[in-house]
């Protein structure tokens, strides 16, 4: 049976992290749509055009090895702004989604409008500052060198960009659960998560992961 848990919330406050233990914890298959965004974006870095990018997608743009880069970030949010490469990728992501043995979907409005009747909708949040120094030490460790000033700017002009696009802006459903992560380590982000998805989880599907 399909069950479908959208997990929403701006750079670098946890969803991703979050997104992928519960699926694991719970045996869902679980889609980083944020990746799909980069992908685009780093074609279009290349001189792609941005909706024939999102058209023509395939598995291996989704394994690049700078898609993590802070480039493909700022790219990601830019073409996440024009409505046509959006809805190319919609499709795909409904469809996974509603897959036999459910789901976990991470990105930007997986809840309002990629899966407005998600059985659990979670919106991860931080502060600013928090979100930033997360970045910049993840980026560190990659061998990336940049200010945690740059970061925490690039972050608020993103978050800027996904708030106020018109098409499919960044903000929680009405009927999302909001989790605040500034002040919580992994583990107890993770732990609230897998909790509230709990409370939905059908009885027939507990048997799964490790849920049972």
């Amino acid at each position: 049976m399909a069950f479908t848990v959208a997990v929403d919330g701006p750079a670098a406050a946890g969803k991703g992290t979050v997104a992928r233990a519960v699926a694991e914890h719970f045996g869902l298959a679980h889609l980083d749509t944020g990746a799909l965004y980069r992908a685009v974006g780093l074609k279009v870095l290349e001189g792609a055009d941005p909706v024939d990018a999102a058209r023509s997608l395939t598995p291996a743009d989704l394994e690049r090895s700078d898609l993590r880069t802070p480039e493909a970030a700022d790219a990601a949010s830019k073409v996440a702004t024009i409505p046509e490469v959006r809805a190319a990728l919609r499709d795909f992501q409904r469809a996974f989604a509603r897959r036999a043995g459910g789901a976990v979907l991470d990105g930007r409005d997986i809840g309002t409008v990629i899966c407005p009747d998600a059985e659990v909708k979670l919106f991860i949040i931080a502060s600013d500052e928090v979100r930033a120094e997360r970045r910049w030490k993840e980026l560190r460790e990659r061998g990336i060198n940049v200010t945690l000033a740059d970061v925490l700017a690039e972050l608020r002009e993103r978050d800027r960009r996904d708030t106020t696009r018109t098409d499919s802006p960044l903000r929680p459903a009405e009927d999302a659960i909001i989790i605040d992560t500034t002040h919580l380590t992994i583990d107890e982000a993770i732990a609230r998560a897998v909790a509230e998805v709990e409370k939905r989880l059908p009885p027939e599907m507990r048997k799964q992961g490790k849920a049972q």
